[in-house]
């Protein structure tokens, strides 16, 4: 493949991500699309466990992932994850409001 190709698509890549970045989002929406969306599986809370042992804590995502990295996955779907997990899309106002909530987690 070309270099140019390669910077190009490496550059359209690195957009979502800038983009997350660049919208603040609301944490409390955020933390109650978790409530309502994803705690019969995940802790959504600062310190309790998860429900499925499987399914890691909200508050240790920062440490494992740069948080604004998943605007993508988010919005294109997430398909894998722990067993059982739903496959689902966030629009973008739920995907800001998500990420605010997992950076307000960051230790």
């Amino acid at each position: 493949m070309h270099p140019l190709h390669l910077f190009c698509a490496a550059m359209l890549a690195a957009i979502p991500a800038a983009v997350a970045s660049a919208q603040p989002g609301d944490g409390a929406a955020g933390r109650a699309f978790a409530e309502a969306h994803c705690a019969r599986c995940h802790a959504t809370a600062a310190t309790s466990p998860s429900p499925m042992r499987e399914a890691p804590a909200f508050r240790d995502l920062p440490t494992r992932y740069p948080v604004d990295h998943l605007a993508e996955a988010l919005a294109e779907g997430i398909a894998t994850g722990h067993p059982g997990m739903p496959e689902f899309r966030l629009e973008p106002g739920e995907i800001h409001d998500f990420l605010a909530y997992l950076r307000a987690l960051r230790p």
